[in-house]
């Protein structure tokens, strides 16, 4: 073991020396040793010494600069930055002043500064690359992302390549300041260290002061209502930090329990008028970066991409549905939906699913109101499981079953591979349903139109061809591409629609978009004016009227469950006393009753259940077929394991223990043979991201045959 390591130990010394050998020949060469002997490089070296502070606070507005830069795309968009918006810009600076203070309490400064500038550094390029693929800014939540993002396949916002390089690049940094830390000698520091320290605790904590007196006089904002415009408006500082500070809820004025007990009992005056005994299926379909490009001021199409959605808003009840996020954060526009919540109250691009969610054992939904009234309640989606941590979200809202993308037999992808088609939903929506005896609430999530659009040719001929004006050929590609794939999910929708139909049950559908599509959208060049503004539409087989109004996502599911007569739920007979009071959303006396009660339900004391446990966490199903093992034989090495409802995401296990297992179908998997042995018992799960096994088969015992 002790050889082991040390030649892990040489290999490593000597890759190192290969590595350093450029390096130290540049640092060799005439032109650097000219420069590091200039007058021009005695000064500058002279001024960090004496005049450090003076320094820092030119570094911080250069850095600032650099990053507003790299934020915005354009060096002149960040003059105007500076110009237009100097009081943030000057915070911004003075941000990356006071953290480089902390070198102030180092013996080798120089190290520390660049230790510090390379975490601004990431933190800009980050954020500049993230842009190049959404709308939606860098924030400290998509930190919570990160393994989301690996199990996504082949849509990554880095490519391998991209990924290796960067890799490569953070080796040969930790390599240069390995060798800057062995060469650069202790500062003797005229000042003693508690002094310095002193200054250093100073500048930080000062922070705090400054930023509060910057928001009380406005310069400075507690609340972006446009994400990606507060980051524009206030910096990338600015904005970075409040999503790493300001995140959760803050508890409202006057909250207590004799306040929310009189709003919970003013809203539910209103009994359930809904006919027990017909009780219609209700489905809510997330419509992915759906948009009606017939309201794109710059775009022709060769014909109407959506004529399914166009007849469905024509004849039934539709508006456009105000979203939380633009390009991204699905899951934002998802919460709301399902529980009636605004995220508006929590901060600057947090995710709940991935924060208080966590954190609590229960989170009311409308799957909640509905389960209490006898609905089976289902979720059907062909993405993975944990995605934004679904399925644990979706235990705590009531959910009976989820049906993820690691139950379902996926075979066919969009043109450039990178997601499943829709079309596999249909079949999986009606097995969920029919676990059921009675009425249904189900949840799907389409997929066929996510990001990101490629800007090259991948279909030689889509069927539907696009013309964008001012726009580049690259661009014009993605807009083909994206146009051809909601075209896609169009047909997909009207096969989904009569299928539902030919149930011969009464059913009301709600489709809403989750928000508009990464395609670098200006406000002026859609027909709202507003990149917050998606569209809904409806259908339904049982008469209901056709009432067309605007409304937010977290009124969307109340105001249809207000029509079918269902009033029942701590959050959606809210919105209903507030529609029927004539409130609109967003006004002061609606918004401060929501966030009341809103922070009672996730952070307070649930004063609205009286002490009830009223909407427990339920042991959600993952899928609701069984996968079975039906028999086994060896065959050319190989044990060859018959069954059903197998899918790409089954793993064999063996004794417990997972080997490496090849999906020929979904009815045959493949292990080696070397892998078991006789009286061995294997089982096939379903795993998702993580090794979660979310559902395993029966175990089923081998007999191998001898010789």
């Amino acid at each position: 073991m002790k050889k082991f390591f040390k030649n892990i130990k040489t290999g490593t010394k000597k890759v190192t020396e290969i590595l350093r050998k450029p390096f130290i020949a540049i640092a060799n060469s005439k032109i650097v040793k000219t420069f590091f002997e200039s007058k021009f490089y005695n000064w500058h070296r002279k001024m960090w010494d004496t005049k450090a502070m003076i320094m820092h606070g030119i570094t911080g507005l250069i850095m600032c600069f650099i990053i507003e830069w790299l934020s915005k795309h354009s060096f002149v968009a960040a003059v105007e930055f500076v110009i237009h918006h100097t009081g943030p810009f000057i915070y911004n600076s003075y941000v990356i002043f006071a953290i480089l203070s902390i070198v102030f309490i180092m013996g080798r400064q120089c190290f520390g500064r660049i230790m510090v500038l390379f975490v601004f550094w990431v933190l800009g390029i980050t954020n500049c690359i993230v842009l190049s693929n959404r709308v939606t800014p860098f924030g400290y939540t998509d930190l919570y992302m990160i393994t989301d993002l690996l199990t996504m396949q082949d849509s990554q916002y880095f490519t391998a390549e991209q990924a290796m390089m960067v890799m490569v690049a953070l080796v040969l940094f930790i390599i240069i300041m390995i060798n800057k830390y062995k060469k650069e000698k202790k500062m003797q520091h005229v000042r003693p260290f508690w002094l310095r320290m002193l200054s250093c605790v100073l500048l930080i904590g000062s922070l705090y002061p400054v930023t509060d007196f910057l928001r009380s006089t406005g310069i400075l904002t507690t609340y972006f209502g446009n994400l990606a415009q507060g980051y524009r408006d206030y910096g990338f500082l600015y904005g970075f930090s409040t999503s790493v500070f300001d995140r959760g809820m803050s508890r409202p004025f006057n909250y207590n329990k004799d306040t929310v007990l009189k709003m919970v009992e003013e809203d539910s005056a209103v009994q359930n008028s809904i006919d027990v005994d017909k009780k219609p299926n209700v489905v809510v379909i997330l419509l992915e970066s759906i948009y009606d490009v017939s309201e794109c001021e710059f775009m022709e199409t060769s014909e109407d991409p959506i004529p399914f959605l166009h007849y469905l808003e024509e004849n039934y009840s539709s508006g456009h549905c105000i979203v939380p996020v633009v390009g991204a954060g699905t899951c934002n526009s998802e919460f709301e939906v399902l529980t009636g919540m605004s995220c508006a109250y929590f901060g600057p691009g947090e995710y709940p699913q991935k924060t208080i969610l966590k954190e609590i054992d229960q989170c009311e939904s409308y799957a909640d109101v509905m389960s209490d009234l006898g609905y089976g309640t289902h979720v059907v989606h062909n993405n993975g499981g944990n995605f934004y941590s679904r399925a644990h979200a979706f235990s705590l809202m009531g959910f009976d079953s989820f049906t993820c993308k690691e139950m379902l037999d996926i075979t066919e992808y969009t043109p450039l591979g990178s997601w499943p088609t829709d079309d596999i939903l249909l079949e999986a929506t009606m097995d969920s349903m029919d676990t059921t005896e009675g009425s249904d609430f189900v949840y799907t999530i389409l997929v066929g139109s996510h990001g990101a659009y490629p800007e090259y040719v991948v279909e030689e001929n889509p069927a539907i061809q696009v013309t964008c004006e001012g726009k580049t050929q690259e661009q014009t590609n993605a807009w083909n591409y994206y146009v051809n794939r909601i075209h896609d999910d169009d047909e997909f929708l009207r096969d989904y629609i009569e299928a539902l139909d030919a149930r011969g049950e009464d059913t009301l559908v709600i489709m809403f978009g989750d928000h508009l599509p990464t395609m670098g959208l200006e406000e002026s060049e859609v027909a709202t004016g507003d990149l917050y503004k998606t569209k809904y539409f409806t259908w339904n087989n049982f008469g209901m009227d056709e009432i067309n109004k605007n409304l937010t996502t977290y009124q969307l599911v109340s105001e249809f469950l207000n029509r079918i007569g269902i009033h029942d739920g701590t959050i959606n007979s809210y919105h209903q006393t507030q529609l029927r009071n004539g409130k609109k959303a967003g006004t002061l006396s609606y918004m401060a009753g929501l966030e009341m009660l809103q922070y009672d339900l996730l952070y307070g004391e649930k004063y609205a259940y009286k002490g009830e446990d009223k909407y427990p966490a339920t042991d959600i199903e993952m899928g609701v077929k069984d996968v079975v093992i039906d028999k086994c034989y060896f065959f050319d090495g190989k044990l060859n394991i018959y069954g059903q409802n197998f899918t790409k995401w089954s793993k064999v296990y063996v004794n417990g223990e997972k080997v490496s297992t090849t999906y020929k179908s979904g009815q045959v998997l493949t292990i080696p043979a070397s892998m078991v042995s006789t009286a061995d018992q294997i089982t096939v799960c379903q795993v998702g991201s993580s090794n979660t096994i979310f559902r395993e088969s029966n175990k089923f015992t081998i007999y191998k045959p001898f010789g």
